[in-house]
């Protein structure tokens, strides 16, 4: 064997036999994400409760290694920790019709409008825009892609709502706008605040 390779041989040897205590952890942390993956993937088509129990048993599983104060145990805890965390919303989508089972695809869309907007803007942080209207703007962005609107599509079908919605944004406008005014001049802004109280103390 070339002398370059008998050193690399030497080097994985000497890697495999120092890493040799944390193989067989690692290969049963894998096996218990690998289980969680095929339960929560449920390509059989249980119902949502048998979902919840065999998920139940491997946590418990995972919970007899909590108390191990090594790799596989503290693997464990994190695992059951984040579990617990999403445990209200991780079996809705097996009750639920049309509900996927992660938010990678919405997350996906937001990327790509923040991506738009970047290159529309050249702004590389985010428009304060977004915070005002993004209940309008970003409605219109994800939906606009998907089909083609006309006239009559745009016209609301409740004024209150609409009226509602406007009101709403013009408030957000307004409180964006004396958030600015403070950021300029704080001492003049506390001032004409402290005038205008003065007044309406006055007046009562």
């Amino acid at each position: 064997m070339p002398r370059p390779l008998q050193r690399l041989k030497t080097q994985v040897e000497k890697g495999l036999a120092d890493t040799s205590a944390l193989w067989e952890p690692i290969r049963t942390g894998y096996a218990w994400v690998h289980r969680a993956v095929h339960l929560l993937n449920n390509q059989e088509g249980l119902d949502v409760l048998v979902v919840r129990h065999h998920y139940r048993q491997l946590l418990a599983t995972m919970g007899g290694f909590c108390d191990h104060d090594d790799l596989l145990g503290r693997a464990a805890t994190q695992f059951r920790k984040v579990s617990k965390s999403y445990w209200r919303g991780l079996f809705a989508c097996y009750s639920q019709a049309n509900l996927p089972r992660t938010n990678n695809a919405l997350e996906q869309q937001f990327g790509s409008y923040r991506h738009h907007e970047r290159r529309c803007s050249g702004r590389k942080v985010a428009s304060a825009m977004t915070v005002l209207r993004g209940s309008v703007r970003l409605v219109a962005a994800l939906s606009t892609p998907v089909r083609a609107y006309e006239g009559a599509d745009l016209r609301p079908r409740s004024l209150s709502a609409w009226r509602a919605m406007r009101k709403d944004l013009k408030s957000r406008h307004g409180e964006r706008a004396q958030q600015r005014r403070f950021r300029k001049d704080p001492q003049a802004y506390l001032a004409d605040l402290e005038e205008r109280l003065l007044k309406a103390t006055l007046l009562m």
